[in-house]
């Protein structure tokens, strides 16, 4: 029997989340802002989302920048959290750090708390990403290991690069460390190309952006006064559908 294998898409808007369940994806993460790594959306996208035809995950991540959270930020993401559960979605993506770059397990497991304790008062777990506040930890197998007895359900990581491709030894290792403990979703510069190298590592989860650079006619008025751009990039449904083939998903 083929392994089965999981193809996460980012999305940051109605348009994205449509390619996605076009495109044949099998789980969505819900973010704005991807040219910063993403953050947490509207609520207003996050209820519309909850109506699509995959499982919607919601990415946590209050501002731009590191993942050093004061007591206030963190009080956003459990907000976010109840905010997820609340609207139906099946899991959120959330992460922590300390100023040493460690893992925050303290903040991350009063986190993982309250999102147990919406799971069991919804009658349906959240699931759990850690994100890629993982990447930047100075020691990944310590945190692996963190994560696990967290209670993660999966983490998000290009092995410690910026790209994936990069990093495929360090995402071999964490594969086999893992050993079943914990998922390894692979994300960052994931595409036809660099798919077979990333799959070669054992992984069966990858996440993948999709988006392609376009052009797009605007009223000359609203990009004068800043309110559109003329360049854009938007999420490509054909993209989704030769990462899901490659994958052997044969409704792509």
């Amino acid at each position: 029997m083929p392994r089965i294998r999981t193809l996460e898409i980012c999305v940051e808007d109605l348009d994205g989340i449509d390619a996605a369940v076009a495109g044949g994806a099998d789980r969505i993460e819900l973010c704005t802002a991807l040219a910063v790594g993403g953050l947490t959306p509207a609520a207003s996208l996050i209820r519309a989302a909850a109506s699509a035809a995959l499982p919607v995950h919601l990415l946590s991540r209050p501002r731009e920048g590191g993942f050093v959270y004061t007591p206030r930020e963190s009080a956003m993401i459990a907000d976010d959290i109840t905010t997820a559960a609340e609207a139906g979605l099946a899991g959120v993506v959330i992460g922590a750090a300390n100023v040493d770059g460690t893992l925050d397990a303290a903040v991350l497991a009063e986190l993982i708390a309250h999102a147990h304790l919406l799971g069991t008062a919804r009658g349906r777990d959240l699931s759990l990403t850690l994100h890629r506040a993982f990447d930047l930890v100075p020691d990944l197998a310590a945190a692996l290991d963190t994560a696990v007895a967290l209670g993660f359900d999966r983490v998000l990581t290009s092995g410690g690069a910026p790209k994936a491709i990069d990093g495929v030894a360090a995402i071999a290792m964490l594969h086999r460390r893992a050993a079943g403990r914990i998922g390894i979703l692979v994300g960052s510069g994931v595409s036809i190309d660099t798919l077979p190298a990333i799959l070669a590592t054992g992984v069966g989860e990858v996440h993948a952006s999709c988006r392609h650079p376009c052009d797009q006619d605007q009223d000359p008025a609203l990009v004068r006064f800043g309110f559109a751009s003329t360049q854009t990039s938007r999420t490509s449904r054909g993209r989704i559908r030769d990462l899901a083939t490659r994958l052997g998903h044969s409704n792509a």
